[in-house]
């Protein structure tokens, strides 16, 4: 896996202490195509193939982690993406009602939403290109040597194309269902700005009706927003599934004996504890805007509840337990499914399940982590007088 350079008089010293000494030899054949048959042929020998095979095994299982944190961190940035650009748009009700009264087409409207969103994602994309190229030695630190660690790779024309098409994909898709409706509401109604009437569903009346408060507002508020309570499941899953993916790793590589360290578990753990600490930042960035929007929505709403006799603290209750209610599906349904990605990552190796309690601590930390990060936006959109809000409206 690689050469260490030592002084004559450390090598003899390893020497005398009974370790094996081995000489390598490199040959070149006059045949090279007869190679493998010469090696299967003699013990002890290898093909240049063999040796490059080992060393790529290196990467290979780190490009297999990098593959799916992308995969996982990218869905989660749809899912985070979608609440928020459905928000920005909800508050432009009014830009979009003059746009229509100066001449604008639907289809212009529709364009000018999409492409501030895509100006984002361009700016959004550069200073994520610059946080990755300085945090792309953590990656590769653990390769220093006598040549010293890698410094910052070069960022190549075709690194920038490709992170700019992916941010702006990820944000058209996240941007373009929003934009289309907001191009098709009319034009009156737009400058208006009306708030959104709810639904009335009278079996979620009647089944919330005896239920205490809190959860009484908490289902009529996922009752009025059921794609965002699906956005709040899928962040979730997505979330719990890469952790129990990387633990059921972690408790495979454990059950293996080793008498020295395997630079290729080395690496692989130190590369997923960098994937599960970006999994729970972006987890946690969606959870607070999902809260953040669902307090903003339902402003009107909670000042008529708190005009009614509902206290701050109940409705503070019922925006929490509206982000956290999706949430526990979400952590039950992440789990099976993270340990199988690790079963089909890991080319059909037997199932391998981590310990009860860890799973346990990923479920109880992950609703504790929603009921964290969703109650300062929940308490923040709850402590305006419900006089004012109304007043405004």
């Amino acid at each position: 896996m690689g050469l260490v350079w030592l002084t004559r008089s450390a090598v003899t010293t390893l020497a005398a202490t009974g370790g094996q000494v081995a000489y390598l030899l490199n040959l070149k054949l006059a045949n090279p195509g007869q190679a493998p048959a010469f090696a299967a042929q003699y013990p002890g020998t290898f093909t240049w193939e063999s040796i490059q095979g080992a060393i790529n095994a290196l990467i290979e299982i780190e490009q297999v982690a990098l593959g799916v944190g992308g995969w996982l961190l990218g869905l989660l940035a749809i899912a985070g993406l979608g609440v928020l650009v459905g928000r920005r748009m909800t508050e432009q009700s009014k830009r979009v009602g003059l746009l229509k009264a100066v001449g604008a087409t639907p289809a212009t409207v529709a364009v000018v939403l999409l492409v501030e969103q895509l100006t984002l994602a361009l700016a959004a994309a550069a200073a994520g290109l610059l946080a990755g190229w300085l945090i792309a030695p953590l990656f590769t630190g653990t390769g220093a040597g006598l040549l010293g660690a890698p410094g910052a790779p070069s960022i190549s024309a075709l690194t920038v194309i490709l992170v700019a098409a992916i941010a702006l994909a990820v944000a058209a898709i996240s941007a373009l269902v929003p934009a289309l409706r907001a191009a098709r509401t009319s034009t009156v109604a737009a400058l208006a700005d009306a708030p959104r009437v709810p639904p009335r569903r009278p079996m979620v009346i009647a089944l919330s009706a005896h239920l205490p408060v809190p959860l009484l507002l908490a289902l009529r508020l996922l009752s009025r927003r059921p794609r965002r309570a699906l956005l709040n499941a899928a962040s979730v899953t997505l979330t719990v599934t890469g952790i129990v993916a990387i633990l059921a790793s972690r408790a495979y590589t454990s059950s293996i004996s080793r008498t020295i360290s395997n630079l290729k578990v080395d690496r692989f753990n130190e590369l997923t504890a960098i994937m599960t600490a970006m999994l729970v930042i972006l987890a946690a960035v969606n959870i607070t805007f999902i809260a953040w929007a669902a307090a903003a929505d339902s402003r009107t709403s909670s000042a008529l509840q708190r005009a009614l006799g509902a206290t701050a603290g109940q409705v503070t209750g019922g925006l929490s337990m509206a982000t956290l209610l999706p949430a526990l599906p979400g952590a039950v349904l992440g789990m099976p499914l993270g340990i199988s990605v690790y079963h089909v990552l890991s080319s059909g190796t037997s199932v391998t399940v981590p310990p009860a309690w860890e799973l346990a601590g990923v479920f109880l930390a992950t609703l504790l982590a929603v009921a964290v990060f969703t109650a300062i936006p929940s308490r923040l959109g709850a402590r305006r007088p419900p006089a004012q809000v109304l007043q405004a409206e």
